[in-house]
C-alpha cells in the first residue's frame, strides 16, 4: 500500500474534496509541482488550471481551479481557491464561447475597455479548456 497524505481542497464556496492521496499535481506560479508524502514544507501560489489527484485506492480525480494557494504541512496539503470546479462540471461551450469574447475584447479595444479583465478572462477561459483537454488525454 502506497503512504499517503490528506489533501483538503476547498473553495471560496465550499469544499471540494477531502480525504488521502498518494499525488497531487498542480500548476504552481513556477511551473507544475507534484505533491506525496513525505513532502517538504511549501507554501505557493497556484495559476489557473487542473489539478489532479490521485486517490489512496488508485482512482484519479481532475478539478479546475482559478487560482489559489498550495500549502504542504506534515500529513496534509491544503489546497484554497477562488473557485474550484470537478473537471465534469465543466462547460466546454461555455468556456469556448468565453475564450472567443475575451480575444475578441482584447483586439478590438475601445475606449472604455478594462485590459485587466479582459486578460484574466482569457486566461480563466484557456485554464478550463486545458482541463477538460487534460481529462480527454488521461481518460479517454
Amino acid at each position: 500500500m502506497a503512504m499517503t497524505i490528506h489533501c483538503d481542497i476547498v473553495s471560496a464556496e465550499q469544499e471540494i474534496f477531502a480525504g488521502l492521496v498518494e499525488l497531487i499535481v498542480a500548476t504552481g506560479s513556477l511551473g507544475d509541482l507534484g505533491i506525496s508524502y513525505g513532502h517538504a514544507p511549501l507554501l505557493t501560489s497556484l495559476e489557473p488550471g487542473p489539478i489532479r489527484i490521485k486517490k489512496q485506492n488508485g482512482e484519479e480525480e481532475v478539478y479546475y481551479l482559478s487560482g489559489g494557494y498550495l500549502e504542504v504541512q506534515p500529513g496534509i496539503v491544503s489546497v484554497l481557491a477562488d473557485t474550484a470546479i470537478r473537471a465534469d462540471d465543466i462547460d466546454e461551450a461555455s468556456a469556448l464561447a468565453a475564450q472567443k469574447e475575451a480575444e475578441h475584447a482584447l483586439v478590438n479595444q475601445t475606449g472604455d475597455f478594462d485590459y485587466g479583465r479582459a486578460s484574466a478572462q482569457l486566461a480563466a477561459a484557456t485554464a478550463q479548456l486545458r482541463t477538460i483537454q487534460a481529462i480527454r488525454k488521461k481518460f479517454g
